[in-house]
């Protein structure tokens, strides 16, 4: 039997983007990449798309967000985690504010009125080692990436950033029209991309509004992804399709997305506290 078993867990959403979060300050048990996956799986554990540590982790001041995909992997960051651990951290506290740290780097939230949160994702990063790629790319507003023949590809010149993990998103003209689950597994272990990567299909509806479908590495198709739709404002507000600010439409519901001019994104949303629980003994 493993220290999880019996752990007390919250199961959260945003924009149906399920987590399993687990308050690991006072136990000090760990998660580990089969422990995530047993968790994640509906068959075996409460199910959900990501796994979510609340942690005291060396070397950190303040409190630790972990985050797990259903597969196992630890991931940099999770936008609309990040709003259900401010959510969760506020509640605690008292406060108007929350701060926490992630592998991406620290992060801060705040409350916009009753039901949403808005988080200050950082700063996105665009220099091709930063994403990462594997092959140098001096404007990865546009990369090297194309989906069919060769001389009339379907799909093709995605932009590539970092927003707490690569993301790699292809502006096209109808997003319901997109194949997400066939080509979403190809290109998120496609060479160029080391790590993996999310893929994005956006379609720009005006300079303001940007309908969204999402393939999360190490996951696939979700509701929503917070950290994809930082990454696909700053994109399109790169490549000159938008302004800085813009509404995402993504399955799950709308999060409005600002790029500041200091460079730091805003994304603000909804969250649901969807209750507690206990994991079984088998985790």
């Amino acid at each position: 039997m493993s220290a999880l078993a019996g752990h007390p867990y919250r199961k959260m959403n945003g924009l149906g983007n399920e987590f399993v979060i687990l308050d690991l300050r006072q136990s000090g048990a760990s998660i580990d990449e089969e422990s995530a996956r047993l968790i994640a799986d509906p068959k075996t554990g409460p199910g959900c798309d990501q796994v979510i540590s609340l942690e005291n982790r060396r070397g950190v001041d303040g409190v630790f967000m972990g985050v797990w995909n259903a597969d196992g992997s630890e991931v940099g960051a999770c936008g609309n985690a990040a709003r259900c651990v401010g959510w969760l951290l506020m509640a605690e506290t008292g406060a108007e504010e929350a701060s926490f740290t992630t592998l991406a780097g620290a992060l801060s939230a705040s409350k916009v009125g009753d039901s949403r949160i808005a988080v200050n994702m950082g700063e996105p990063k665009f220099h091709w080692r930063d994403i990462p790629l594997s092959e140098q790319m001096d404007d990865t507003r546009f990369i090297d990436i194309k989906l069919g023949p060769i001389d009339n590809p379907v799909l093709w010149g995605p932009s590539a950033v970092n927003v707490g993990n690569p993301h790699c998103i292809f502006f096209v003209d109808d997003a319901e029209a997109q194949a997400l689950d066939r080509f979403g597994p190809l290109i998120e272990n496609h060479p160029l991309f080391p790590e993996r990567a999310n893929v994005s299909v956006a379609e720009v509806r005006s300079k303001h509004l940007i309908r969204l479908r999402v393939w999360e590495r190490g996951v696939g198709i979700t509701k929503a992804c917070g950290t994809a739709a930082c990454a696909v404002a700053v994109a399109a507000n790169r490549r000159r399709l938008t302004e800085r600010k813009s509404t995402l439409i993504l399955d799950g519901g709308e999060l409005a997305v600002e790029w500041r001019e200091d460079n730091h994104i805003i994304m603000t949303g909804p969250i649901s506290d969807d209750g507690e629980g206990v994991l079984a003994d088998n985790i």
